[in-house]
């Protein structure tokens, strides 16, 4: 079969746009072809890309598509024909069809009879379908950013297109994009290899004379390679290792097109400034591998990852400007450092008065006294509960938490905003309490970044968050679509992080209440509603992509009662561990039957639904042996529910199945009587409401 080899070549793409693009595009093209007939179900798919190339190959393509047989239904036969005779209508219809009058039929639709006409249609060549439709792909490409690059033309990409190497079984298909027509040639390293045209004609072809020019198009080879280096070139110094980095390799594997590694070196005096200063010099700025010993402390060196091979005196060069740049950078921290020692971070709050949080909401003085409030509310609801922590520490956590922004190190390394307050706080012996909440404000920045290990660093980093949030809530400064600048998701994202896996207790319910009640905006209680249903969403995102749950496990819990994080995580655990039983899955079975019953009475009946079982109206045994059942059973349930002991009260529930199935089975409960359907109603709407406190069976999906 046919295999298609696409290449679309770039001027330098964003690194951090290139995987996603990737993606996208192989995906693009697996849905025209599956969607055009032209997929075999075997097809294999590879994905390339590199700063300078999106690329697929792609084995399994049909070369036509299959012909195809339809009835087409035209005009109604009174129309088509009048006094048996054909009409323009009918005319219309047979050449449109592209069949004679004669070869017209009827057919019978539940609207009347109608003329038809079955049409032969021939499949279309792949390389043709492909013509035709690969320019609209690859334009539909999202991109962060894209740009024109053609004077009068409207085409928009991320990058100016400079080739095209679009074949199919060897064959060029004749697609035009942004004014570069398809041709079988690739281009190598811009560097090592030139601007010479490589002429390809497989996928075997593409590689190996893509690798011969100094190009590795599969990224993970191109990963392999870097961490094989960068493993190899650390152990050149005894005792050294390099810095783990999952982003960063990510990163410089997307900069690179021929991989290789540098070690540098820098001065021991500027291990004195902080790690995490050094660091984020190292990584943020110069995209540079810190190096550390065996107990982890920092080394004096770090490796550079290159898109290019050098001779000894090329290495050289090169290393000793990698090490000018970073002893400047180094220079600049350590004079910053010194520097911003002269003000200590208490005479830096009122500072915060010239610093603009934003426009509708004022400065950041305004924003941190607003945060001290309700961190101060927050911590006496958790200290009411139990909770362990140092309030007046918490509180000057709090009101020093953003001085840092005035600081000159902060202003030059926006990254170390928070952290720079943090280490300025232990320098000028402002207590561990103190600095650690600063230090940690902003963790966790994503679902994989551990939360602040103190119970003042977790209110601090809550306290901010939900204020936040509820502010911009409060002058319509939502989220929308993808649209997100003040990043209130991550925001919310971070509080359900915090409330879940820390140590406070406290409820979605109590953040948001607090947060509005302090707000002071004349608004501010019309948004605790829509604020509160934020973070419920964030929070089922969490459920799903942090725990793992399945979809309806999250609704069924959350179903139930979704203000207790750390008690919804353990309802769902037990749910999972029990929902694969059959006795469970026939329960929830029954009980979406009994939701659903309940729905149609609930429209059928003007007032509310009857509660309460009236036992003198129960005459079948089926209904008086599952009310005996549920009663006896629900308060069995409900002291396992208490003590939280959910596997136990969910498989305490699932023995309800056999009095559920005879009860439906022998009794109708809409039946004829009113009193007794009444009562028959009230019996099933106890069931459901006892038996619903931990989660909601009929979200369960059951095969």
């Amino acid at each position: 079969m046919p295999e298609l080899i696409l290449e679309v070549g770039l001027e330098e793409i964003p690194a951090r746009m290139i995987a996603a693009a990737e993606v996208e595009l192989a995906d693009r093209l697996q849905a025209l072809l599956t969607r055009e007939k032209l997929l075999n179900p075997e097809f294999a798919l590879d994905r390339y890309s590199t700063p300078r190339r999106l690329a697929l190959r792609m084995s399994g393509v049909l070369p036509q598509q299959p012909d195809l047989e339809e009835t087409l239904t035209g005009p109604a036969v009174a129309i088509a024909y009048k006094g048996g005779e054909p009409t323009p209508a009918a005319h219309a219809f047979a050449k449109k069809a592209g069949v004679e009058l004669s070869q017209l039929t009827t057919t019978v639709t539940p609207k009347g009879e109608y003329v038809a006409a079955k049409v032969h249609r021939k499949g279309e060549a792949a390389i043709a379908v492909l013509a035709g439709q690969l320019p609209r792909e690859l334009a539909a490409l999202y991109w962060p950013k894209n740009m024109y690059w053609r004077a009068g033309k409207p085409e928009r990409f991320v990058r100016p297109l400079r080739w095209l190497l679009a074949l199919l079984d060897g064959e060029i298909i004749p697609v035009e994009f942004g004014g570069i027509a398809a041709s079988h040639y690739s281009y190598g390293h811009r560097i090592l290899y030139g601007d010479v045209p490589i002429e390809i004609a497989n996928g075997v072809d593409y590689l190996e004379k893509l690798e011969a020019a100094y190009v590795l198009p599969d990224v993970e080879a191109r990963r392999h390679k870097i961490r094989k280096a960068l493993d190899s070139a650390a152990r050149s110094v005894p005792g050294i290792r390099w810095r783990e980095d999952h982003p960063l390799v990510d990163t410089v594997t997307h900069l690179t097109e021929w991989p290789s590694v540098l070690l540098g070196c820098f001065e021991v005096e500027y291990l004195s400034l902080p790690e995490e200063v050094l660091v984020t010099v190292m990584r943020d700025h110069q995209k540079y591998f810190a190096l550390e010993d065996s107990s982890g402390k920092l080394a004096p060196y770090f490796l550079t990852v290159l898109n290019t091979e050098a001779n000894a005196e090329g290495e050289a060069i090169i290393r000793h400007g990698n090490e000018r740049v970073l002893r400047a950078r180094f220079n600049d921290a350590q004079f910053f450092w010194d520097f911003d020692q002269r003000v200590p971070l208490v005479d830096r709050i009122e500072m915060l008065k010239s610093v603009t949080f934003q426009k509708d909401l004022g400065s950041y003085f305004a924003k941190t006294e607003s945060n001290t409030i309700v961190a101060g509310m927050l911590a006496d609801v958790a200290l009411l509960r139990g909770a362990t922590l140092d309030k007046p520490a918490l509180l000057m956590a709090v009101r020093l938490a953003k001085a840092d922004l005035t600081a000159e190190l902060v202003k030059e390394f926006t990254e170390l905003q928070g952290v720079v307050g943090g280490l300025y706080a232990r320098a000028q012996g402002l207590g561990e309490v103190v600095s650690s909440a600063i230090y940690w404000q902003y963790r966790p920045a994503s679902g994989e970044d551990p939360i602040p290990p103190s119970v003042e660093g977790q209110i601090l980093g809550v306290a901010d968050r939900i204020n936040s949030i509820v502010d911009m809530f409060a002058i319509d400064l939502k989220p929308t679509g993808s649209k997100d600048p003040f990043a209130l998701r991550r925001a919310a994202s971070g509080v359900v992080k915090i409330l879940a896996e820390g140590e406070l207790p406290l409820s979605l319910a109590d953040v948001c209440k607090i947060a509005t009640q302090a707000s002071g905006q004349a608004n501010a209680s019309a948004n605790l509603q829509p604020v509160r249903q934020f973070l419920r969403e964030r929070l089922e995102f969490y459920l799903r992509e942090n725990r793992n749950f399945a979809y309806d496990v999250v609704a069924a819990t959350l179903a139930a009662a979704d203000s207790d994080i750390p008690d919804a995580i353990a309802r769902g655990q037990a749910l999972t561990a029990v929902r694969g039983s059959q006795d469970f899955n026939a329960i929830s079975s029954a009980f979406k039957r009994i939701k659903n019953i309940l729905r149609q009475a609930a429209e059928k009946q003007a007032g509310p639904l009857p509660s309460e079982v009236d036992e003198g109206l129960l005459s079948d045994d089926a209904e008086k042996a599952l009310y005996a059942e549920a009663i006896q059973l629900a308060a069995a349930v409900e002291k396992l529910r208490v003590a939280q002991r959910y596997t136990e009260a969910l498989e305490q529930i699932a023995t309800l199945r056999p009095g559920v199935d005879r009860f439906f089975d022998t009794v109708m409960v809409m039946a004829p009587e009113p009193e007794i359907r009444q009562n028959r109603i009230a019996l099933i709407a106890t069931v459901l409401r006892e038996f619903s406190k931990i989660a909601d069976f009929s979200e369960i999906v059951v095969a």
